[in-house]
C-alpha cells in the first residue's frame, strides 16, 4: 500500500519497531510499579514473581524496548537522510521477528524458570555471561542480540553507502556501531572480579554515557530539523560540538565507576574531572532545542513532536547532568554509591534522555505512516497532556527516591563507631518515600495510558485531518 505522506516507502518498516517498542514500555512500567510495592509489601506476588524476578524483567525490558526504539528510528530516518531506499526493507521486517521471539522467549524464561535451570540449560556453562545486573541475558539471547544488531547494521550501513551521506547519518551509524561493539564486553567475564565489574562498565556507562548520547543528538536533531525548517547546516554544527563534548566528557568520565573497584587512585581525579564536564553536553542540547525552536522558520502541526523534542533536552539535562553531578564526585559517592539517590539519577538520567527522545520520534513519525503530516489536534492535547502527566509523576518518584537516598546515607552511611544502622532496619524508616515513589509510579502509567490512547483519537467535529501537502516543506527538508 502507497503511504502519499511518506518520502520512501521502505520507511514503513519503522512502524512494527515502533508498536513493539511502545507495547514492551508498557511491560516495564508494569513492572516497576510492582516494584514499588514490593519495597513496601515484602511479599507480594512471591513466590510467583520475586523481587529479584521483577527486577530483572524491569530492566531487561527498559534496554530491549529503547533497542526497538533506536532501531525504528533509524530505518525510518536513514532512507529520508540518504535520498533512497532501505537497502533491504524484507531483512528489516525478518530481523524484527526474530529480536522480538528473542525477547519475549527471554523474558519468559526469567518468569518461568529458575534463574540457576535456565543458566544451566542455556549453556552458561561453556561460557559464563550470565548473573550480572542488566546482563543477565542467556547466552543464545546474547548471540542472538549480535546476530539482529549485526544485521540491522548492515542494512542500515549499505543504505547510508548508497545514498546521500549526512551528518546525522553518519552521526547516528557511529553510536549503533559503538553500541553494537561495547556490547561484546557482555560476553567477556573474567574470574577476577576487578577485571570483570571494569568491562561490566564498558558495556553499560560506555551505552548510556557513550553511543547512546550520539544516538540521541541524531534524533533529537532529525525531529528539530523536520519541525522547525532551521537549515540544516546550523544544526550540523550544533550537533558536531554536542556530539565532541559528549564523547571528550563521557569516555573518561567511566572514571566515576572506577573509584571503589579495586583500579589506582589516580582514577579518582581522571573520574571526578571529566564526569564534572557531563552535564556540558546537556545544557548545550538544551540551549540547541530552544534556539532552534526560536529560530523556527514554519509552525510545524505537529506541536506535540516539538514538545516530545524540547522536553528530552530539558528532562536530559536535569536527569543525567543535575542529578548525576550531585553524586559523580569521589567523596560525596564514597557515601551515595548505590544508594536510592543513584537510583533517583538512573530514573530521571533515562527518562530524559531516551524515553523521551524514542517518544519524540514516535510521535513524529507515526503521523506520517499513517497517511497523514500531524495528529488532529484533538489527538495532540491527549499526547501533550501525557507528557506532563508522565514528567509530573517521574519528578514525584525521583524526588522521592532523592529523599529516601539522602535519609539512607544520613543512618546507614554516615554514623561512625558502630552506631549505623543495618541495610533492612533503613528500609524501614525510608517507607514514606517509597509509598510517594508508588504513587509517582502510579501517576506516570495514567500519562502512558493517555500517550497510547491518543493513537485511537480521531479529529473534533469542527476539526479537519492534517493531510501531507505536496511539495511542502516536510518533503524537501
Amino acid at each position: 500500500m502507497n503511504i502519499p505522506t511518506l518520502k520512501y516507502q521502505s520507511q514503513a518498516v519503522a512502524k512494527l519497531y515502533f508498536i513493539a517498542a511502545l507495547c514492551l514500555f508498557t511491560g516495564q512500567i508494569l513492572f516497576g510499579i510492582t516494584l514499588g510495592l514490593q519495597y513496601v509489601i515484602g511479599d507480594l506476588f512471591f513466590p510467583y514473581i520475586p523481587f529479584n524476578i521483577a527486577r530483572m524483567v524491569h530492566t531487561n525490558l527498559l534496554i530491549v524496548w529503547l533497542l526497538f526504539g533506536f532501531m525504528g528510528a533509524a530505518y525510518f530516518m536513514v532512507p529520508e537522510e540518504s535520498e533512497t531506499e532501505l537497502w533491504s526493507p524484507l531483512f528489516a521486517k525478518i530481523l524484527f521477528w526474530v529480536f522480538l521471539a528473542a525477547g519475549v522467549a527471554t523474558i519468559l524464561g526469567y518468569l518461568l524458570v529458575p534463574y540457576a535451570s535456565l543458566a544451566e540449560w542455556t549453556g552458561n556453562d561453556l561460557l559464563a555471561t550470565m548473573g550480572r545486573e542488566f546482563l543477565e541475558q542467556p547466552l543464545p539471547t546474547k548471540i542472538g542480540i549480535v546476530v539482529v544488531c549485526l544485521g540491522f547494521l548492515f542494512n542500515i550501513s549499505m543504505t547510508v553507502l548508497k545514498g546521500r551521506k549526512t551528518a546525522i547519518s553518519l552521526v547516528l551509524l557511529l553510536g549503533l556501531w559503538g553500541l553494537a561493539l561495547m556490547f561484546l564486553f557482555s560476553f567477556v567475564n573474567p574470574s577476577n572480579l576487578v577485571r570483570d565489574k571494569m568491562y561490566w562498565w564498558f558495556v553499560v556507562h560506555l551505552w548510556v554515557e557513550g553511543t547512546w548520547e550520539l544516538i540521541m543528538a541524531s534524533l533529537l536533531a532529525f525531529v528539530l530539523i523536520k519541525t522547525t525548517g532551521v537549515d540544516r547546516e546550523v544544526i550540523d554544527k550544533w550537533m558536531y560540538m554536542i556530539v565532541a563534548f559528549a564523547l571528550i566528557s563521557g569516555i573518561l568520565g567511566t572514571g566515576h565507576h572506577f573509584y571503589f573497584i579495586g583500579l589506582p587512585g589516580y582514577w579518582h581525579w581522571v573520574g571526578g574531572v571529566f564526569s564534572a564536564l557531563e552535564p556540558i553536553p546537556f545544557f548545550m542540547m538544551t540551549l540547541f532545542a530552544f534556539n532552534m525552536v526560536q529560530r523556527r522558520r514554519r509552525e510545524h502541526p505537529n506541536q506535540a513532536a516539538v514538545l516530545w523534542a524540547v522536553g528530552t533536552a530539558v528532562i536530559a539535562f536535569l536527569g543525567a547532568g543535575v542529578w548525576g553531578f550531585i553524586h559523580t564526585l569521589s567523596w560525596v559517592n564514597y557515601y551515595t554509591h548505590g544508594s536510592q539517590v543513584t537510583a533517583a539519577h538512573g530514573h530521571l538520567a533515562f527518562y530524559g534522555a531516551y524515553v523521551l527522545v524514542v517518544l519524540a520520534i514516535i510521535s513524529y513519525a507515526m503521523p506520517l505512516m499513517r497517511g497523514r503530516e500531524a495528529n488532529p489536534m484533538r489527538a495532540q492535547r491527549f499526547e501533550m497532556w501525557s507528557f506532563w502527566i508522565m514528567s509530573i509523576g517521574m519528578a514525584v518518584m525521583v524526588l522521592a527516591l532523592s529523599g529516601a537516598g539522602i535519609l539512607q546515607v544520613w543512618l546507614q552511611r554516615m554514623p561512625a563507631s558502630g552506631t549505623a544502622m543495618s541495610f533492612m532496619a533503613t528500609q524501614d524508616q525510608l517507607v514514606f518515600f517509597y509509598w510517594v515513589r508508588v504513587f509517582g509510579g502510579v501517576m506516570f502509567l495514567v500519562g502512558l495510558v493517555t500517550y497510547l490512547s491518543s493513537f485511537f483519537i480521531g479529529p473534533a467535529a469542527n476539526e479537519q485531518e492534517v493531510a501531507a501537502i505536496p511539495g511542502s516543506r516536510m518533503h524537501r527538508a
